[in-house]
């Protein structure tokens, strides 16, 4: 081996080889594979897409563009791969897309809290919409 680097999100390294035989110069590209478990117990690769198409669906209506949805995957992704853990909990996927998808649009966040905290009243929504209104507040201090 001649050269190591991680590539510019993270997500795979290449390395610069050289053939023992010939001599002749090739790279590898070495991707670590990220497993997320779900409460059912099944385990399944990460996918960036799903993540998109939940957000997307909470995004439903509202001025959200492709190209910030496939900003808040990469966030998304990096945020959970900077854990260095090969396999990770569903909810922590989750936790990862409430910070980025609440700074994109505080609706959007409304919409895919309440599904996935499992808001079952309107005090739910009150005390949630409470916090943005206080953390909007401390932002503007």
């Amino acid at each position: 081996m001649i050269d190591s680097r991680s590539t510019e999100d993270g997500a795979a390294i290449r390395r610069r080889r050289t053939c023992s035989q010939c001599g002749r110069r090739f790279t590898t590209q070495e991707t670590v594979l990220l497993m997320v478990s779900k409460r059912s117990g099944v385990t399944e690769a990460f996918s960036r897409d799903k993540v998109i198409a939940g957000v997307r669906r909470a995004c439903q209506g509202r001025p959200v563009g492709e190209d910030s949805l496939a900003q808040l995957g990469q966030r998304v992704e990096e945020s959970i791969r900077a854990t260095g853990s090969a396999e990770i909990a569903s909810h922590q996927v989750g936790l990862a897309i409430l910070g980025p998808l609440r700074e994109l649009d505080e609706v959007a966040y409304l919409r895919f809290a309440s599904v996935y905290r499992g808001f079952e009243t309107l005090a739910d929504f009150e005390e949630e919409i409470e916090q943005l209104r206080a953390s909007r507040g401390a932002d503007q201090d």
